[in-house]
């Protein structure tokens, strides 16, 4: 895969599979995620792994949106990523958590790759009112890694 369009890292004094379990846990979701306010699991699948699909309800200031997800990796203690698309048919993004254990806990990196076609980008410029979204989503991992790692180490 190509070089995300944004990322960020944190270390957290936590075990990678607590860490993991929050990332997962989306009835906490707002508590710790800068932009992302909800989600909840649809299809038959209700939980983290590899083809289960959820809903992820947005907002940015005044806006806000909704995307389907699918999750493509589901590695708990490692890896959590999804695919997002828009009206479920535009793919626009990926994104992924990756967990790697370190003395005192573990280092999470977020990432992200802007997959969508360059008309669905403008759309998303209007829609989202982020004319720079890949520092905009640089900005909001620092943010979500901050309240993740609140969050995880029990604070």
């Amino acid at each position: 895969m190509s070089e995300p369009s944004a990322s960020a890292s944190i270390e957290i004094a936590a075990a990678p599979e607590r860490v993991y379990e929050v990332i997962t846990d989306f009835d906490s979701l707002a508590s710790w995620n800068a932009e992302c306010l909800n989600a909840r699991w649809i299809g038959e699948v209700k939980e983290a792994r590899p083809g289960a699909r959820f809903v992820g309800d947005n907002r940015n200031g005044a806006r806000s949106w909704s995307t389907t997800c699918t999750v493509t990796a589901a590695e708990p203690g490692r890896t959590f990523a999804y695919q997002v698309r828009a009206a479920g048919v535009m793919d626009i993004a990926i994104w992924r958590f990756d967990l790697t254990p370190t003395a005192g806990g573990c280092l999470v990196e977020q990432k992200t790759w802007n997959i969508a076609r360059p008309w669905m980008k403008t759309v998303g410029r209007l829609v989202t009112q982020v004319p720079d979204r890949a520092g905009h989503n640089r900005a909001n991992m620092v943010r979500t890694l901050e309240g993740l790692k609140r969050v995880a180490e029990g604070g």
